[in-house]
This record gives structure tokens, sequence and C-alpha cells, in this order.
């Protein structure tokens, strides 16, 4: 049955706008991170140990506070809303922060940069999930129709991937002599570029977008009420971890974002040493290429073809549909990584970026119907930013997961990141890691999501009777 929506529920263009542009923002902070970070070891001269320290200690405190920060937009009350303030002071933060933190110079020690680095990047990562966590409960608000979702969650990451097509160039200007004469000169110079771009992309959504109105909170967020606050908030996570859909969601976000994370960095090995023979100047820019062309595929067909497929099939099967299409695309690069000809690295991209391009916008739109399922269950408030925290540390403890895992696949192949050309059978290994990791997380994704029931009549049956309950309350 095919179901229209309704003139009210649709979210005028500019907002969604709006809200991309806060995601755009929330993409760019970890493309560019995952970029400035090697400036650590290879120019301040950090020991790899202290720099994986700067990386894991900061996003510890933000897994840990995540949550907190959900519970908190989520019970806010307020004449602005419950996640506009925060959307607009996390931002702020964050973006001064991230410049201030990249201030790094060669000529103090490497502990004072150390402890320099990890006093601000606390401050950053506090200020982020000020921002991201309302931001992500936002969007999961904007809108109540089944569809509507997937295109309002379609815009953002659309917006979103602009931070990937353009973060690979930051290594290319970081280290281009022409423009710094040192990458710490240049990490310090381009950090006000994108935090300053970040700051101003991340009130856009506090500015123009429309929240919602709620029925208001029982708890009242003061430190006389922090027991009964605290208590609330330990059903709340208990409540959001025992909802069954959610949990296929964020297992099936795990597996895939995981397998994708793990590889991540096998695509600049493979091109380096497989394709250039560790050539580096020969490979030049084309690890760069490969990224930005990953992401434009995303951007300008994945994203429109999911929504579309989504629209017709309904969410599941658009993401079993998605996940299968990249499986090809996966296989596909045993034959097109050719050294003969690399210009066939890119012919794979656009199938195996239906892999993540459909994941985050079919699950984001998914987790706004949960929220549905939820309040039928368990009544007001709604606790939309509290399965946004939950969802994203899901992804968070992926991407710690990918590192450690990424990192033992490289030894377990023999790679050897001090000899330029590297073996035969290391190569070999490391490229049927790549393709074969990423499938068997795929399929195992699948199986998970398989038997998740929310479809397009399920969720505006619930739609309906939270409207009757509305009514009577």
């Amino acid at each position: 049955m095919a179901y229209e929506t309704a003139p009210e529920d649709i979210v005028p263009f500019g907002q969604k706008i709006a809200f991309g542009s806060g995601h755009l923002a929330n993409q760019l902070f970890p493309a560019a991170l995952g970029v400035f970070m090697i400036v650590l070891v290879l120019s301040l001269k950090m020991d790899p140990l202290l720099a994986g320290l700067l990386s894991a200690l900061p996003r510890i405190l933000d897994a840990i506070i995540d949550p907190v920060m959900g519970f908190i937009s989520d019970h806010t009350r307020s004449r602005w809303g419950r996640r506009k303030p925060y959307i607009f002071i996390g931002s702020i933060i964050a973006g001064l922060t991230f410049m201030v933190m990249w201030q790094l110079y060669p000529e103090n020690s490497v502990t004072y940069n150390f402890f320099y680095f990890l006093s601000m990047s606390m401050v950053f990562y506090i200020g982020y999930t000020i921002f991201a966590a309302p931001l992500i409960g936002l969007g999961y608000e904007m809108s109540p129709d089944y569809n509507e979702r997937t295109r309002l969650m379609a815009v953002s990451q659309w917006m979103g991937q602009i931070a990937w097509m353009l973060a690979p160039w930051a290594w290319v200007l970081i280290y281009n002599p022409a423009i710094y004469t040192s990458g710490p000169e240049g990490a310090r110079a381009l950090s006000l570029w994108v935090g300053g771009a970040c700051l101003v992309l991340g009130v856009m959504p506090a500015i123009f977008c429309k929240e919602n109105v709620q029925l208001e909170s029982e708890s009242k967020l003061a430190l006389k009420d922090i027991a009964a606050n605290t208590k609330q908030f330990l059903v709340g996570i208990k409540q959001t971890a025992t909802c069954k859909p959610f949990m296929k969601l964020c297992g099936a976000t795990f597996l895939i974002f995981n397998g994708f994370q793990t590889i991540a960095q096998f695509a600049f090995f493979i091109i380096l040493f497989y394709l250039f023979q560790g050539d580096k100047a020969a490979a030049g820019n084309w690890p760069a290429w490969f990224g930005t062309i990953s992401a434009v595929a995303t951007a300008f067909l994945v994203i429109p073809i999911i929504t579309f497929i989504a629209s017709k099939v309904g969410k599941k099967n658009a993401f079993i549909i998605s996940t299968a299409i990249s499986f090809v695309g996966y296989i596909l690069k045993w034959w097109c990584f050719n050294p003969a000809n690399p210009w066939l690295m890119f012919l794979p991209l656009p199938l195996i970026s239906f892999s993540i391009g459909g994941l985050f916008t079919l699950m984001m739109s998914m987790t706004a119907d949960v929220c549905d399922l939820d309040e039928l269950l368990h009544g007001s408030p709604r606790r939309e930013a509290t399965f946004g925290a939950v969802y994203w540390w899901m992804v968070k403890l992926g991407t710690a997961c990918a590192i450690l895992l990424s990192g033992a696949i490289l030894k377990w192949v023999g790679f050897d990141q001090n000899i330029t050309v590297q073996s035969a059978e290391t190569l070999t290994n490391l490229r049927i890691a790549d393709i074969c990791i990423p499938i068997i997380t795929g399929i195992m994704a699948i199986l998970v999501i398989w038997s998740y029931d929310i479809t397009e009549q399920r969720a505006r049956e619930i739609r309906e009777e939270l409207n009757l309950r509305r009514q009577t309350e």
C-alpha cells in the first residue's frame, strides 16, 4: 500500500539544508582529525604509543558523556527548546578548541605538546558531544513521517560526504612546501579554517531548524534532583538497551562500520605497495583521489538511489539490497587493483559506496521510527537524543575495535613498515583481507537485521496510536 507524505510532515528545504550543514560540521571534525593526527608522529616526533593515547583517551571521555548528554537534552526545558541551545553552544566550543589544540610547535618538548594536546582534546570532545548528541536527536524529531525521515537523513548524509571529499586533500596542503614550510605550520594554519568552518556550519541547525513541541518532562535538571535523575537516566539506558529493534540497528551498524573501518587504511597500503611498488612519488595523489571519488560516488549516486529504493520496498529491504551491491564492488577489487592500469581502481568504488552510504542514511531514519515505538511503550518524554547517543556510542565502539583489528591483521599478513617493497605473499594476503572482511561482516549484518519488523505500515500504526494517546492527555 502506497502512502503519501502529508504536507505538514514535510521538512522545508531550507531546514533540511541547515540540518545538513550541522552534519557537515559533524563529519568534518573526525575527517580532519584523521589527517591531522599524522602530523603528531611524522613532524612533531611523538612516539606512536603517545599519539595512540591522544586518540584513545579523549574518545573514552566522549563515550562516557555521550549518553549523559543525550539524557540532559531529552529532559531540558527552555524557551529555545531541548536541542538548539546545546547545538549552538557546543558548536562554538568545539570549533574554537579545534583551532587552539593544533597550535603546536616542534620547538616545544614532546612532553609539553602531549599534555597540551591532551588537555585541549578533552575540552574539544566535551564541546563536540554537547553539539553532536542533541543534533542527532533533533533530526529524529523533525518529521513524524516514515519516508520524510529518510529524505531528511539523505540530505544530511549527502552534505556530510562533502567533508570526506575534502579531507584527503588536507594532507596534500599541509605538506606542500610551496604553501607551508613544515607540517606543524600547515596544521596550525589549516586548523583555523577547519575550526572556523565547523563553528559556522554547526550553529545553522540551532538558528534555522524547528523543533517539534514535546510534552514536558517529569524530571527537572537541578542538583537537588540528581538522585532521581540518575535513577531515571539508568532506567532510560536499560530501556534503550533492551529495545530489540534498536539493538538490531546497532548490531548491523557495528558490523558494517567495523568491517569498513578495519580495511579503511588497507587501500592506501595496497595502492602504494602493490600498484606502485612502494614508490611514494609515483603514488602521488592517487590515495587522495581514491578517498574523494568514493565520497563523490556516495553523495551523488548512492544516497539518491537508496532513498528511492527505500520509498519503494522499505528501509530494511533497502539496507539488505545496498549491502549486497557492495559485495560485488569488493569482489571486483581483486581484478581492478591492477598495477598495469591504476585507473581501474576507481571502477568498484560506486558499488562499494553502497555499504556506508546506505548504512547511515537508512539506520538514522530507522532509529527515528524506533523512537516512536519507545514512546508508545514507555511514554513521555521522548528520548531521541538518548537513542542517538547510544547508537553513536556503538559506532565509536566499532571504530575502536576496527583500529585494533586493523593493526592485528597488518601484523598477521607480515606487513613491515620499515621496508619499501613488501613480499608478494604479504600483499596477496592483505588484498584477500581487504575483500573478505567487509563481505563477512556485511553478511552477518544482513542476518542481524533480517527480523527487524518496523515496516512502513507498522510505523504508521504506531504514529496513529500515539496521536490518539496525545489527544486524551
